[in-house]
C-alpha cells in the first residue's frame, strides 16, 4: 500500500510540533510553573519536563539573586530637608508558584514596592540619622520590603542605600561645620599642649628655687648655643649672683 507523501509530511510536521510543545529542559536555577487547562498542576524542574500539548502551559521563574536598583527618590526628611536617594535591592524567588499566581509581575511589583518603601523611611528619618546610621537604615528597609513581598514568594535578602545627593546649600554648610569642628578639635589640642607645658614650667621653677646653681648652668649653656649658632660678637650683661662665687673666694 502506497503511503500519500502529503500524509507522510503532515505526519512528520505534527511529530515535531508534538515533541517541540511536549519537551521542555530546565536549568538548576529555573522552576516550571505548570497550569493544566488553566489550573495550577505543580512546580517541575530542573531537568526535562513532559507537558501536554495545548493542554498544559508552563511559565518558567528563575531562582537566582536578582540585583534591582532603586532610581533616586526625591525625599523630603523629617527635618525638612530635600534629597535624593537611590538604592539596591538584592531579593530572588523561594515559592515559584505565589510569585506568578499571587501577583502579576513580581518583578515589577517589587520594584514599585521598594521604591515607596524608600521615599517612607527616609521621610521618617532625620538627616543626620540618615548620613551617619546607614546600616540601621538598610536593615530597616530590608525588613519592611520582606515582610511585604514574602505573600509574593520573594525573600528580601539585602538593601543598600547607593547615593545620597544633597542640596548646594545643604553641602555648603556641612563644609563650614567640618571645618568649625576641625577648627575646635585644633585648638583643644593646643590648649592641652599648653596646660601640660605650664605644668613642666612650673616644676622647673620649683627645682631652680631649691637649687640656684641650676640656673646657672642654664645661663652658660645658652651662651653656647648662642655663640654656636651664629659667629658674631654678643653682649650679655653677667648678673652678680653668677659672680658671687668667685667674690667669695677672693675674699677668702
Amino acid at each position: 500500500m502506497e503511503i500519500n507523501p502529503f500524509f507522510l509530511i503532515l505526519i512528520i510536521i505534527t511529530t515535531l510540533f508534538f515533541l517541540f510543545s511536549a519537551v521542555r529542559i530546565l536549568r538548576e536555577y529555573e522552576r516550571g510553573v505548570v497550569f493544566r487547562l488553566g489550573r495550577f498542576l505543580s512546580n517541575k524542574g530542573p531537568g526535562l519536563i513532559l507537558l501536554i500539548p495545548v493542554i498544559d502551559k508552563m511559565v518558567k521563574v528563575t531562582l537566582r539573586t536578582v540585583a534591582m536598583d532603586i532610581p533616586p527618590q526625591d525625599v523630603i526628611t523629617k527635618d525638612n530637608v530635600s534629597i535624593k536617594v537611590s538604592a539596591v535591592v538584592y531579593f530572588r524567588v523561594v515559592d515559584p508558584d505565589r510569585a506568578i499566581i499571587q501577583v502579576e509581575d513580581y518583578l515589577y511589583a517589587t520594584s514599585q514596592l521598594s521604591q515607596t518603601t524608600l521615599r517612607s523611611i527616609m521621610g521618617e528619618s532625620e538627616l543626620d540619622e540618615i548620613l551617619s546610621e546607614r546600616e540601621k537604615i538598610n536593615a530597616h528597609l530590608q525588613s519592611v520590603i520582606d515582610k511585604q513581598t514574602e505573600a509574593w514568594g520573594i525573600k528580601v535578602a539585602l538593601v543598600e542605600v547607593k547615593h545620597i545627593d544633597l542640596p548646594v546649600s545643604m553641602q555648603r554648610a556641612m563644609a563650614r561645620q567640618a571645618e568649625a569642628e576641625r577648627e575646635r578639635r585644633a585648638k583643644v589640642i593646643a590648649a592641652e599642649g599648653e596646660f601640660q607645658a605650664s605644668g613642666k614650667l612650673t616644676d622647673a621653677a620649683a627645682i631652680i628655687e631649691k637649687h640656684p646653681v641650676a640656673l646657672q648652668l642654664r645661663y652658660l649653656q645658652t651662651l653656647v648655643e648662642i655663640a654656636a649658632e651664629k659667629n658674631s660678637t654678643t653682649i650679655f650683661p653677667i648678673p652678680i649672683d653668677l659672680l658671687k662665687a668667685f667674690m667669695d673666694n677672693a675674699k677668702k
